[in-house]
């Protein structure tokens, strides 16, 4: 008898984020919403570390500095965090005005506890946020994010997640205005972020 497919009603998120990441792979190495073809961002629901619900709305008046990834991740994800972190130390007080979001796309082994502890090994201002299969779905849709659990072993647990690598950085109203890829440096994102700043004053 075959198995049912982990997150099986990924199946409608899939196609949209693999056509998003595909233009924003084709596109430069700092992707900016000019040249966006598509919206990204927009409300989500989701959990943070000590279990309460939060909304785009808990960080309005932030900017947002987003990344998608899981805890047992081998390496990009890990790099991300230390990237930010890196960049949280570069930008010095300007880092009060940002809020890096690190949102699972493996939430039955990402439960808010473990998204909390994990991201804290990296830099206590980096919020990890967890949801249903459901929420994390609409949400990486949003953000045209692509994402998809691959078997590596025969049980049901045996499994990794394969997925985009993109930072997004939102403005304090949540608009999307640039995307780093996976190659970016503390350095530029730091030198981005603050610029970003100084340019919407």
């Amino acid at each position: 008898m075959r198995r049912r497919p982990i997150f099986s009603d990924l199946g409608r998120a899939i196609p949209f984020g693999i056509a998003v990441a595909t233009a924003l792979v084709l596109s430069q190495p700092l992707v900016r919403a000019a040249n966006s073809p598509v919206t990204i961002g927009g409300p989500f629901t989701l959990t943070s570390p000590d279990g309460t619900p939060v909304t785009e709305q808990t960080y309005r008046g932030k900017w947002l500095l987003v990344y998608f990834g899981f805890t047992s991740c081998p390496d990009s994800c890990p790099t991300a965090l230390l990237e930010i972190a890196a960049a949280l130390e570069k930008l010095g007080p300007h880092a009060d005005k940002l809020q890096p979001l690190f949102i699972t796309v493996d939430p039955l082994r990402d439960t808010a506890a473990v998204m909390g502890n994990y991201t804290q090994s990296f830099d206590s201002r980096i919020v990890g946020l967890t949801g249903t299969p459901q929420q994390i779905a609409a949400v990486a849709q949003d953000y045209g994010v692509y994402y998809a659990p691959r078997q590596n072993g025969p049980g049901a647990d045996d499994y990794v997640t394969d997925h985009s690598t993109y930072l997004y950085l939102m403005d304090p109203e949540g608009n999307f205005v640039r995307g780093f890829d996976a190659d970016t440096t503390d350095e530029r994102i730091a030198e981005a972020v603050r610029g970003a700043m100084a340019k919407a004053r």
